[in-house]
């Protein structure tokens, strides 16, 4: 094997999201001189990049205060709030008010992943080198086992391990500095918190998952600026979740469903929900008549400051989502982002080194917004209804309260089937007590190959496998008599499959379907399932999410 081709700067970012592309540009402001180099799994800056997404301004205005004479080309001025509670599949309770962390006026609904493509070429006018379609395979350590960069993975690698035509063996790219911005359940993040131990001293992280398509309407029925958010129908009160409904210009609606990992039913189908919530009497008369533009999912991260990492190791630092600073109860992680992004390029202009980059951040008021809601999500733990209430005195108190409520793993919370119950409940479509089947299905997607199909989502089919599945003997007996598989249901884009041939039941990945969501390698119960990433440009294509 020849040597690898290398390649040196001063800080490379691991992501072009928010947070790697502030952390560019205000370095870039700070220390013209240093060299700057961003890493983007994804074909083009953007088409990766998926959330609500509602942002408050403050942040981005600090970064660049001219950005809203040429603004992104998705974003609108929240014109109000409104908050909904749905009974059931025709009746809808609107809230007299708004919960006062999702109080939007001031804020902006945009798509996030257009404005990182409008970021980017913000950083590259200042000399960020940035490089879409490479995928940082590994972390590279120096003679001290400090993280020293990244190496890129092999392109033209077939399924069996063979070298294919164009085999393009992988640059390392190393660097003084490594940042980690890889979004929510990064593949490098999450082995280099596991070798560096940097979770020892907080809680397990928790997530959710978060479905979201951009529809085309019929003229006539987008209130622009309208933010709507909902709870109740079709999850049950011991579910975490709900909707957001964001009307934009041009006819053009945006509408995703959130479920928080934690939920106990291996039966829960999280794709399927989203699909029966539009046929909800007063969401189907929004969509109907109108088309899907984009569709996918991505995990979100919900531990805030319980699950708070130590955010440094030696040559290298965790921002935004990496690190875990979304506010749940704002449902927001954008300004967050972006403001660590920047906090981490001045730590790195005036020291030159990731040393100290925890401290600086427990001290910041992005932690310090974390630590006011910290017993607000765990408090969904035990329901609905003492969420709510929960909610109301953590908020009145502004996250006085003396006690801090615990979280635990996403993994451990799935409840046992009897053997009974699960072998009359092989596949993803079969009806849950907590769930009940839908039958009707006027609007698209009818499954969840075809939401595939709207995630525009390519991989070429002779390459490795990029879900690594430890022991697959185990999700066709343990896991087939204890949880009935739900791996199956989980996925939104049916990569994980039990099919029967001659030689028995078998565990099937289509690993090409995959929309990179993360919530396998989050929610099996069994810790079975790694997800690595694929060669890289890989994955999705999403437009405008």
């Amino acid at each position: 094997m020849s040597e690898r081709d290398t390649m040196e700067y001063d800080v490379v970012t691991v992501g072009a999201g928010p947070a790697g592309l502030a952390l560019a540009i205000r370095l870039k402001q700070l220390k013209p001189e240093l060299s700057v180099c961003v890493i983007e799994k994804a074909s083009t800056v953007g088409a990766q990049i998926l959330s609500g997404a509602v942002i408050e301004p403050e942040p981005l205005n600090e970064l660049l205060p001219d950005w809203g004479k040429a603004p992104p080309s998705i974003c609108v001025p929240v014109a109000r709030d409104e908050f909904w509670y749905l009974r059931d599949a025709t009746r809808a309770v609107k809230s007299p008010m708004t919960p006062p962390q999702m109080h939007n006026h001031g804020n902006y609904i945009v798509s996030l992943g257009a404005l990182c493509a409008w970021l980017a070429p913000q950083a590259e006018a200042l000399g960020v080198e940035i490089y879409p379609g490479f995928a940082a395979a590994q972390p590279l350590f120096d003679d001290k086992d400090a993280v020293c960069g990244v190496r890129i993975g092999d392109m033209g690698v077939a399924k069996d391990g063979s070298h294919k035509s164009g085999y393009t063996q992988g640059i390392d790219i190393r660097a003084k500095v490594t940042v980690l911005a890889e979004g929510c359940r990064g593949s490098l993040s999450k082995q280099l918190i596991a070798k560096y131990r940097l979770d020892r001293d907080c809680d397990p992280q928790t997530y959710g998952i978060g479905i979201k398509e951009l529809w085309q309407v019929p003229a006539g029925r987008i209130d622009t600026g309208k933010v709507m958010h909902t709870l109740g129908w079709p999850l049950n009160s011991a579910t975490y979740g709900g909707s957001f409904l964001y009307q934009l210009d041009q006819d053009r609606l945006a509408i995703g469903f959130v479920v928080g990992l934690d939920y106990a039913d291996p039966l829960f189908r999280p794709w399927e929900a989203f699909q029966q919530f539009k046929h909800h009497a007063m969401i189907r008369e929004l969509l109907e008549g109108g088309s899907i533009i984009s569709a996918g999912a991505r995990a979100l991260i919900e531990g805030g400051y319980q699950s708070l990492p130590r955010v440094e190791m030696p040559g290298a630092m965790l921002i935004g989502d990496s690190a875990g600073l979304m506010n749940v109860p704002k449902i927001k992680g954008t300004h967050q982002a972006i403001r660590s992004g920047m906090l981490a390029a001045q730590h790195i202009a005036e020291h030159g080194a990731s040393a100290g980059w925890d401290c600086a951040l427990r001290g910041s008021a992005v932690v310090s917004e974390l630590k006011k809601v910290r017993n607000i999500r765990p408090g969904f733990h035990k329901g609905l209804w003492l969420g709510l209430a929960n909610a109301g005195w953590e908020t009145i108190t502004a996250g006085l309260s003396p006690w801090t409520l615990r979280n635990h793993a996403d993994w451990s919370s799935l409840e046992k089937l009897d053997a009974a119950t699960a072998a009359t409940h092989p596949g993803p479509n079969a009806p849950s007590p907590q769930q009940p089947a839908y039958v009707e299905r006027a609007l698209p997607p009818r499954d969840r190959l075809a939401g595939v199909y709207f995630a525009a989502t390519q991989h070429d089919e002779d390459q490795p496998i990029h879900l690594k599945v430890a022991d697959t003997d185990l999700c066709v007996t343990r896991c087939t008599k204890e949880y009935a598989n739900p791996c199956t249901r989980f996925c939104p884009a049916g990569v994980y499959e039990i099919v029967e041939d001659e030689a028995g039941k078998r565990l099937q990945v289509n690993a090409a379907n995959c929309v990179h969501c993360k919530t396998c390698d989050i929610k099996d119960p069994y810790e079975n399932i790694t997800w690595t990433t694929p060669e890289g440009g890989s994955g999705p294509n999403y437009q405008n999410l």
